[in-house]
């Protein structure tokens, strides 16, 4: 469960497949709840958005912190320290958002293969229950708080449209968030301002796990 990458010579040993299974059942047992209980008052467009934030990486590495993976994960690093194998240190993994929020969704995905979706996604609605909160009360602006740690370190983010799919009905839009020439962030959405805010989030959380 707690086994990282960079600790065993295959992949498939670590808990990414795992991670990979609960992001799709985090994202189920949310969509869920958020239809059977919010579907009356919102919109799908609104809903999407709760959900993005609900279960963004920001919000899992929070669950992964209320859960006492960092201190779990710290005691697997040091465990491997001491028996003199390699890998990344405690406080890098404990510091990276990616790490806990991977962790977070491969529990996730351990729990439905354990127990099943019925018995898991009420669990899943419960642990996240803050984050469905705060996201229904205060959506974030993912384009404003980028901005605003942009800012810190001088820099300006431009939004540019590379791909428009589908039929005019139905278009799919592809944008890419960048600081100069670089790319810091890339999302796809409905519309233009739906990828914005998608390219936006991936910008922030890449940013935020790189520091």
């Amino acid at each position: 469960m707690f086994t990282h990458a960079s600790w065993t010579e295959r992949r498939a040993d670590s808990y990414e497949r795992l991670a990979f299974l609960g992001d799709s059942v985090l994202s189920l047992a949310v969509s869920t709840h958020l239809y059977r209980h919010e579907g009356d008052r919102f919109g799908a467009g609104r809903l999407t958005k709760v959900r993005a934030q609900a279960v963004s990486g920001r919000a899992c590495r929070r669950v992964a912190e209320r859960l006492g993976v960092p201190d779990r994960l710290r005691e697997a690093a040091q465990r491997r320290s001491a028996e003199g194998r390699g890998g990344h240190s405690p406080n890098d993994l404990v510091a990276s958002e990616r790490v806990l929020a991977s962790i977070t969704e491969a529990i996730i995905g351990a729990c439905y293969l354990e127990f099943g979706f019925a018995t898991t996604a009420p669990a899943v609605v419960e642990a996240f229950q803050d984050e469905l909160a705060e996201a229904l009360e205060r959506p974030l602006d993912f384009k404003s708080a980028l901005q605003e740690l942009l800012a810190r370190r001088g820099d300006v983010v431009a939004y540019v449209v590379t791909a428009e799919e589908g039929p005019p009905h139905d278009r799919t839009f592809s944008v890419v968030a960048q600081v100069e020439e670089s790319v810091v962030g890339r999302g796809s959405g409905r519309s233009k301002q739906d990828a914005e805010q998608a390219a936006a989030r991936a910008a922030i959380e890449a940013l935020e796990d790189a520091a």
